[in-house]
């Protein structure tokens, strides 16, 4: 008897031969773009650490992005796809989460997990120059002493607010040409939470003055809590003026309960919250290198009495 032939193994194959039956084919060019790509952001990392001399060049201060905090869970997880918008627009560069309250990880947490290894710039997720801004954030940074932090601006007043602002009123209907009548007959509740600052609800009229000149009709500012007008006094204000076609701009970061009432309180459309829009990660490196390029301030001199 003649020994049988052993079975194929249809797992392999010669060098340059036929895949083997069943085997997936992939466009080597298009596996070859791939790893170059790969390896062309790897290496791209890996040189901005390094200076034109050849000496490593220090790390970039973390970007702690500073959220208020919700219940609601679509905030947190918007929060984290704005992150994630940032991570990829500047894959280098450390971004870490820090939460006011309601949510894990809080500031101070954050924070405290980069003490004595990492410099830090904690950028607001905060649209005006309100409390936590001016006292909160502060305060929690200075109670973890073992980390150098910088306090970047608010997000807002910037035109690249207004930029999502009107993307967002775009994507809930509203229309970029309309006629004079129409015009005439439309406006804009800015609607966003409140705050007893004069310093915020100036941010909030100068970011309503920006979006009135993109839009070419009134935008006014209306707040959930803490100030006047509310949306529908808002809303009657500007039907006694004629003004009987108005929509409802979210100046909100999040979903939340704020939001979700204003919403409900809109006699036409609303449009979503600034959410992750690709503006809004743009904003927060513009607020982090601002803060990394401004000089430090200067010790507080000591005086010795003679």
């Amino acid at each position: 008897m003649t020994a049988s032939n052993p079975a194929r193994d249809e797992s392999s194959h010669r060098p340059g031969g036929p895949p083997p039956r069943g085997a997936r084919l992939e466009d080597p060019l298009d596996s070859t773009a791939q790893l170059m790509n790969r390896i062309t952001s790897q290496l791209g990392s890996q040189l901005s650490l390094v200076s034109l001399n050849g000496t490593r060049r220090p790390a970039p201060p973390a970007l702690v992005l500073v959220a208020h905090g919700s219940r609601d869970p679509r905030a947190l997880a918007t929060v984290r796809t704005l992150i994630e918008r940032v991570r990829e627009l500047r894959p280098q560069l450390p971004v870490r989460l820090g939460h006011i309250e309601l949510n894990e990880p809080l500031l101070r947490d954050t924070l405290t997990s980069l003490e004595g290894r990492q410099d830090a710039v904690l950028v607001p997720l905060l649209l005006g120059r309100g409390y936590h801004v001016r006292r909160d954030i502060p305060e929690t940074a200075a109670a973890v002493p073992g980390v150098r932090t910088r306090v970047a601006a608010p997000l807002g007043p910037h035109p690249l607010l207004v930029e999502t602002l009107y993307a967002r009123l775009v994507e809930a209907g509203w229309r970029t040409r309309m006629s004079d009548s129409a015009r005439r007959a439309s406006a804009v509740v800015l609607a966003s939470a409140g705050s007893r600052s004069p310093d915020s609800a100036a941010d909030t009229r100068r970011t309503a003055q920006l979006l009135a000149e993109r839009l070419g009709v009134p935008v006014v500012p209306a707040y959930a809590s803490a100030d006047t007008p509310t949306v529908p006094a808002a809303v009657r204000a500007l039907a006694a003026r004629g003004r009987h076609r108005v929509a409802v701009a979210s100046y909100f970061t999040a979903p939340g309960r704020f939001a979700t009432q204003c919403a409900e309180e809109a006699p036409w459309i609303c449009a979503e919250p600034l959410g992750d829009h690709p503006a809004m990660a743009r904003l927060l490196l513009h607020r982090y290198d601002q803060a990394v390029a401004a000089p430090e301030p200067a010790p507080e001199r000591t005086l010795i009495p003679a």
